[in-house]
């Protein structure tokens, strides 16, 4: 059986963690989708990356399924993704699941404070 902790680290062994300084130069650079996994309650609560696409984890396969009504255009299986959360394990999670979707460059910037805590972006 399974334990959370197991998922977390599978996620954390395939998914490209970065610094909150990285993700700020691929931001600057504006090559990257930026996906904010939280729910909407957390985002209002502290705001998110400028420009990310609101993606509650929940909704992610189908928000990233380019066969289903619920496609986001942005979700490309070539484009680079960048991943936030509030600590960071959500967006861990979630880049398995864009990985094993067929999604080819994902990573984890971690949690939204360090980000914010780095002087990235926000709104």
């Amino acid at each position: 059986m399974k334990t959370a902790n197991d998922y977390l680290e599978e996620a954390n062994a395939v998914v490209l963690k970065i610094s909150a300084e990285t993700g700020i130069e691929k931001h600057k650079n504006g090559q990257s989708v930026f996906i904010d996994v939280r729910d909407s309650n957390d985002i209002a609560k502290s705001g998110t990356i400028s420009g990310a696409v609101l993606v509650a984890r929940g909704m992610l396969e189908f928000r990233a399924d380019e066969t289903h009504a619920l496609h986001h255009p942005s979700l490309k299986k070539d484009a680079d993704i960048v991943l936030v959360c509030g600590a960071g394990g959500q967006a861990a999670l979630s880049g398995k699941t864009l990985l094993d979707m067929g999604f080819q460059n994902v990573s984890n910037v971690g949690g939204f404070p360090a980000w914010k805590d780095a002087g990235g972006p926000t709104e």
